[in-house]
């Protein structure tokens, strides 16, 4: 694997993993001045430029005050599509 490779690799890896954390950090509610919102608000902006597209083509699933946003799962399902040519060489 060339280091342009490796690098793209990481980057999409890194990349997962901060929106698995942002999921799981939207179960915790944060204080007003908690590191934990802050924490939230950069994770957002780092992911918001993708996820927000991909929610705008969706439809929100659920029922009643129950909604569940999906964009996250279908953006990680994406980038491993992406992960496979780039490891399998």
């Amino acid at each position: 694997m060339s280091p342009v490779q490796s690098f793209l690799v990481f980057l999409l890896k890194l990349y997962g993993i901060v929106i698995l954390v942002q999921v799981l950090l939207s179960w915790v509610p944060p204080g007003p001045n908690s590191s934990i919102a802050k924490v939230k608000y950069y994770l957002s902006r780092l992911t918001e430029p993708v996820l927000a597209p991909v929610r705008k083509l969706m439809p929100r699933m659920g029922a009643g005050g129950l909604q569940l946003d999906l964009s996250p799962l279908i953006v990680l399902v994406v980038i491993n599509f992406l992960l496979i040519p780039l490891v399998s060489r």
